[in-house]
């Protein structure tokens, strides 16, 4: 009878391919009558049970015997050849004869096998005493003959078994074995000769320290022709955060997928206790805790001791800082150092002491008492005033100054901190030390607090670098905070800047112009009357850009050049630029696009002279957007993505204008087909929510035309939460929502999503672009609902299509002639929408009109190369329909597709070039017509399970999900198909071809 190991820890295989093939390759040897040996190395957690368990099931399947041991931690003596034992005693209750008869005839094995066969024929197999049993099982001095007849037997029964089928031994963590496993081990691997048999040990390399046992037999095993090594190491950054995705039963966000696989460090086994522990895992789990302390039990107390101290520095420590806080001399600290750098606890890096794992430094700083976390932070401080010198260490000083409770020492730490990481551009570190600043402000005597810094400073520096490190909704609550912290007898410029502040942070928020408008205002009355000065100069400009917002261009003209000629006068080069910026978009706006770009480049310039760096990415932003709205997309990108570039560079990458240029650049690269790879729709951890939807709702029309439909599914749920937030959220997430619904077949979900985003799009800012895009992109939905009606002969929902489509229609044009565009006309863009618009409305009462179709292509070519791919390949319908050769046509948006890697529209045009048979290049005329599947990805994999006749709880075993949730997918199923029971939704999809033969 088959023997098969017990299971792993069921974690799925991640990224273990190179490891795999080498393993499956060494049971090929083996199959061949190559005998060989693999010893795998590892830390705990890094998956090397899993690893073997796979390897053990591609024996089993290819008619292998597979024999399984572990070595068990017993530190009093330990239980001689237990693994093997363990491997071997399968072999006394085995029903095969070639078995049981290699057994018999080895005496030897009693040791090994207390219930296997007795060699004399007739006797009573197995039956050992257990007394007897005992004995054997213990070593005997005197026996040296004893053993060697056992180390016989053992490789003899192996040999034997393996004549019939190979033989796959696996030995697991060989770090425990007792003295005479690692003989028995070492006998066995020196005389693999011609066998059919794979041995395959495991152990972990982190115990395996300098003095350890199996260091020097581990040395002899790998000079061994017959025998190699394999590391496992842990999992890289992107296989990680592949290995959390594929382990959660929900969708995550990515950044909490991220901080997940960045503080297990690639571990398999700290990824599930972290994941286990809730989304965001803030904590260290307990579990884990435990799992990581009790490596350190076995230390003696003085290198515990010295350990905690090591993880109250939070990074790496020098020998001479550790001496002095742990209070210990040279020779002493010397010695419990070696033992932990020995065990691999500690490893040294560049002359510091660092914890190997930093969520072992997490627990052990965890299980301190809040005694001797005190004292020790107080030591580090101490250390750090006497002798540190240079960048970090104010930001040292100050971190072990508040967890010692001296606020007095930490306050200025905190302040000189954070102008250090402002002047390193790190924004999101600087606002994290004023927040600090601020949290102990009152608790630091008056008498106490730096004589240039009072509460409302503090306030204004941490509206600042919210609104810089991507945390707009921060920097407007800072700025109130400033303004009503005010002082009645405040200076009035003071004064000025704080509700200029206040008026610059709610801009970024959407609908709080007025608000804003009132905030600019009061600071332009306090200083209305006052002489020229640099505080007057930026007032001027501010008020002149919100003044152009509130759609006032003669008023905001005027208060842009009162800005300038203040500016000026007083020498404020950074007023200046930012009221030329406003001069600038004022001259777009009437159509001098020359003066626009003039005006923008002289304030780039300035403001880059004069530091002001938020000036200049505006300036950067604005020369971008002038580009774009002309649609001269080569110019527009080299803009954006040198504005992002330099909002990189200095730091300031989810400021205000950061995020907008790397919005627009994102989007440029969608339109003109410069795809870019994973990171593009990723903002990080420590950016607000508003700011990572803007850029992920971008992202997400980029997965759904690639057909990642069930990521684009999940985001696109999660954005609409956001809408209210931006309106360009509302908008690129809601032309994501209508192109996944359309391209899943799901004509009725996507014109539901283009009525609720014309709707939402009129209720919020009646947009002229915005409104014909959103109603270009659902015609085509109308279009066919229309068409599908009326092949069914359903008047009424042919008259109700029609009406929706017509509805649209007139939204689209209403936008294109009553609106009022930034650049005064309509662009290309704006006029290739309406293009694509009246095309599609061609066919709600028939056929499409090819000739429009080809004309919005041609209006998409001033560079928005994937929309074009999407006309072409209507036209190409549209073509055909009418008898028209569409092979031009079908060539050039099949092309696109292949080259973008637009998995819809490459499937779309191939399955038209199949029904018009029509050859693409690259394309098999045979591959069957791709189907539109209800399904979702998960949906259909549990699907396929039950079609295999699982049962709910076998199919969430092997996709790692509970019951229940199979069985909430297995509703939706039933649900999309139509079905009551699990059975006939098995037959429906079959029947649909939305399931092929499943693979077991």
């Amino acid at each position: 009878m088959p023997l098969v190991p017990r299971l792993g820890s069921g974690i799925p295989l991640v990224a273990r391919t190179q490891e795999m093939r080498r393993l499956r390759a060494a049971l090929a040897r083996a199959g061949r009558g190559e005998a060989n040996a693999v010893l795998v190395a590892g830390d705990a957690g890094v998956g090397k049970t899993r690893l073997l368990t796979a390897l053990a099931e591609d024996a089993v399947a290819g008619g292998a015997l597979v024999l399984t041991g572990r070595c068990i931690d017993v530190r009093d003596g330990g239980l001689p050849y237990l693994p093997f034992a363990e491997a071997l005693e399968p072999l006394g209750a085995a029903g095969d004869p070639v078995v049981a008869a290699a057994v018999r005839a080895r005496p030897a094995l009693r040791r090994l096998l207390p219930q296997g066969g007795e060699p004399e024929a007739g006797g009573d197999h197995g039956q050992v005493a257990a007394g007897e049993r005992e004995a054997a099982r213990r070593p005997q001095p005197e026996q040296d003959l004893g053993q060697l007849q056992l180390f016989d037997a053992v490789l003899g029964v192996l040999t034997e078994i393996a004549r019939d089928r190979p033989v796959v031994l696996l030995v697991e963590d060989l770090h425990w074995a007792d003295s005479s496993t690692r003989d028995l081990l070492s006998v066995l691997l020196s005389r693999l000769r011609g066998q059919r048999l794979l041995v395959v040990g495991s152990y972990r390399e982190e115990d395996v320290h300098r003095r350890h046992p199996l260091r020097g037999l581990l040395s002899e095993l790998v000079r061994l022709a017959t025998v190699e090594r394999l590391v496992l190491t842990p999992l890289e950054p992107a296989d990680a955060r592949a290995f959390v995705a594929a382990l959660a039963e929900e969708p995550l966000d990515p950044d909490v997928v991220a901080e997940i696989a960045e503080r297990s460090e690639g571990n398999p086994f700290f990824v599930e206790e972290l994941l286990a522990s809730g989304a965001h895992c803030a904590d260290l789990p307990a579990g884990l805790a435990e799992v990581l302390l009790a490596r350190l039990e076995r230390f003696p107390a003085e290198t515990r001791r010295v350990l905690r101290v090591v993880s109250v520095a939070g990074e790496g420590v020098s020998h001479a800082a550790l001496a002095h806080v742990a209070g210990l001399d040279e020779a002493e600290l010397d010695e419990t150092l070696r033992e932990a750098v020995q065990h691999h606890v500690l490893v040294i890096d560049d002359g510091f002491y660092v914890f190997r794992h930093a969520l072992l430094q997490e627990a052990v700083y965890a299980d301190l008492l809040p005694g001797e976390r005190t004292r020790m932070h107080a030591g580090y401080a101490a250390r750090i005033q006497e002798t540190a010198q240079g960048r970090g260490k104010d930001a040292k000083l100050a971190y072990h100054s508040l967890e010692s409770r001296d606020f007095g020492t930490a306050l200025p730490a905190l302040l000189r901190a954070m102008y250090e990481a402002e002047k390193l551009g790190a924004p999101g570190v600087a606002l994290r030390h004023v927040e600090q600043a601020l949290s102990i402000w009152d608790a630091v005597p008056a008498e106490h607090h730096p004589d240039d810094f009072d509460e409302v400073k503090l306030l204004d520096e941490a509206s600042y670098f919210s609104g810089t490190s991507g945390e707009p909704e921060r920097a407007v609550a800072y700025a109130r905070s400033a303004v009503e912290a005010l002082p009645p007898d405040a200076q009035p410029a003071r004064a000025a800047h704080a509700w200029r502040r206040y008026a610059e942070s709610l801009l970024a928020l959407e609908g709080t112009l007025d608000e804003a408008t009132e905030a600019i205002e009061r600071a332009w009355q306090l200083l209305a009357d006052e002489e020229p000065t640099p505080a007057r100069s930026w007032v001027l400009a501010a008020r002149a850009a919100f003044l152009r917002l509130s759609d006032r261009p003669d008023e905001a003209l005027e208060s842009a050049i009162a800005a300038v000629s203040t500016a000026r006068s007083v020498g404020s080069a950074g007023a200046e630029a930012s009221a030329l910026i406003t001069l600038g978009t004022l001259a777009d706006s009437a159509g001098d696009a020359t003066e626009a770009r003039a005006r923008l480049r002289e304030a780039e310039r300035k403001a880059h002279e004069a530091g002001a760096l938020n000036v200049e990415l505006r300036a950067m932003y604005f020369l971008a957007l002038s580009y774009a709205d002309q649609s001269e997309m080569e110019s527009a990108l080299e803009h954006a993505a040198r504005g992002t570039a330099r909002a990189e560079e200095t730091g300031l990458t989810w400021s205000s204008y950061g995020m907008e240029l790397r919005a627009r650049q994102l989007y440029l690269r969608y339109l003109g087909g410069d795809w870019p790879e994973e990171d593009a729709g990723r903002t990080g951890r420590g950016v607000s929510s508003a700011v990572a939807a803007r850029i992920l709702a971008i992202w997400v029309l980029f997965l759904v035309a690639r057909g990642r439909f069930d990521e684009a599914a999940h985001l696109t749920g999660e954005l609409r939460r956001q809408w209210a937030v931006d309106i360009e959220i509302a908008l690129n997430s809601g032309e994501a929502a209508i192109h996944l619904a359309a391209w899943r077949g799901d004509h009725v979900g996507a014109l539901r999503s283009t009525e609720e985003l014309v709707a939402w799009l009129e209720k919020i800012e009646p947009s002229l672009l915005a409104g014909i895009r959103a109603a270009a992109v659902g015609m085509p939905s109308a279009v066919a609902l229309a068409a599908e009606a009326r092949a069914r002969g359903d008047h009424r929902a042919v008259e109700e299509h029609l009406r929706a489509g017509g509805r649209l229609l007139e939204h689209g044009r209403r936008c294109a002639t009553d609106g009022s565009p930034r650049s005064g006309t309509l662009g290309p863009e704006g006029r290739a929408w309406l293009a694509r618009l009246e095309a599609a409305a061609s066919g709600l009462d028939g056929p499409a009109d090819p000739a429009l179709w080809a004309d919005a292509a041609e209006a998409f070519s001033y560079g928005a190369v994937y929309e074009q791919a999407i006309c072409r390949w209507h036209e190409a319908s549209a073509r055909l329909t009418a008898g028209e050769s569409g092979t031009a046509a079908l060539e050039s948006a099949h092309a696109v597709a292949v080259k973008l890697g637009a998995v819809p529209l490459r499937d779309a045009t191939r399955a038209l070039a199949r029904r018009a048979r029509v050859d693409l290049p690259g394309a098999a005329p045979s591959t069957p017509a791709p189907r539109t599947s209800p399904l979702t990805d998960r949906e259909r994999t549990v699907l396929e399970r039950v079609a295999l006749g699982r049962t709910n709880r076998q199919v969430g075993d092997e996709l790692y999900i509970s019951e229940k949730t199979v069985s909430v997918h297995l509703s939706r199923v039933m649900a999309k198909l139509g079905a009551s029971r699990r059975a006939e939704a098995v037959a429906i999809a079959y029947e649909r071809g939305l399931l092929t033969t499943p693979a077991e």
